[in-house]
């Protein structure tokens, strides 16, 4: 797995539609240099704006995060009432409702701009009191709603979903769209004879990073419970733009 991660510009979700597009361009041009099987941005704003030009681009599977989640999120809700938390940019975007109601209309939908969430996810601060009050302030204005199911619709909500289970309650089933999107991938690749299950191959993981190496690999190894290297890379304007 070639993991990039552009610490030094996130979060991408007070970022403009343009800006978002030009970092993803940037991000695909370097890692498209890797002989890659698939590509996923795991990114929700990303996905939301620039998922479709990255995938006329490529000729190898890309997977957004959007799908999977609202997908899971429809199987999991009784009711049919369905919360979304994102960044500015992803609930701007609605591409959760329009992902939501393009499969049943008749969703109650509602989403909530929770940008907070990601600087409280990557100062590594875990479960603190001042953590648990950014958290329930931030998600005071949604638990209005009656909600039987909840999408973290960003990929670092996951890191801190204790602190929102125990916030929304446990009549709220939440989702994570990154697991769910974990799973697609693994069902796609495998259908195409692309995924590697022998333990006896270290087909080895890189990671790279636009911020701080050391404060990128203290994240990483304390979300995967696991040493690794982290190298910093400068990321240089595309030669095309297809994405924009």
């Amino acid at each position: 797995m070639i993991y990039f991660g552009d610490t030094a510009r996130c979060p991408y979700g007070p970022r403009s539609p343009e800006e978002v597009r030009q970092f993803t361009d940037e991000i695909v041009a370097f890692l498209t240099r890797f002989p890659l099987k698939a590509l996923v941005i795991a990114c929700n704003t990303a996905t939301a704006v620039a998922l479709g030009k990255v995938r006329e681009w490529l000729s190898i599977p890309v997977f957004g995060v959007v799908d999977p989640g609202a997908r899971a999120a429809i199987k999991a809700s009784s009711q049919g009432r369905i919360g979304v938390i994102g960044t500015e940019g992803t609930v701007r975007s609605e591409a959760y409702e329009g992902a939501l109601k393009r499969i049943d209309p008749h969703l109650f939908v509602v989403s909530l701009a929770c940008p907070t969430l990601v600087p409280l996810v990557e100062s590594g601060e875990g479960d603190t009191k001042r953590a648990r009050r950014i958290v329930r302030q931030a998600l005071a204005p949604i638990k209005q709603y009656d909600l039987d199911t909840l999408i973290l619709g960003c990929t670092h909500y996951p890191l801190i979903s204790d602190l929102i289970r125990r916030e929304m309650g446990p009549d709220v089933t939440l989702i994570s769209s990154a697991e769910e999107t974990a799973r697609e991938i693994s069902t796609v690749l495998h259908h195409k004879g692309l995924l590697h299950l022998s333990d006896a191959v270290d087909h080895g993981h890189r990671f790279y990073t636009t911020g701080h190496p050391g404060a990128f690999r203290r994240i990483a190894e304390q979300w995967l419970n696991q040493e690794v290297e982290v190298e910093q890379v400068a990321l240089e304007p595309a030669v095309q733009n297809p994405i924009g």
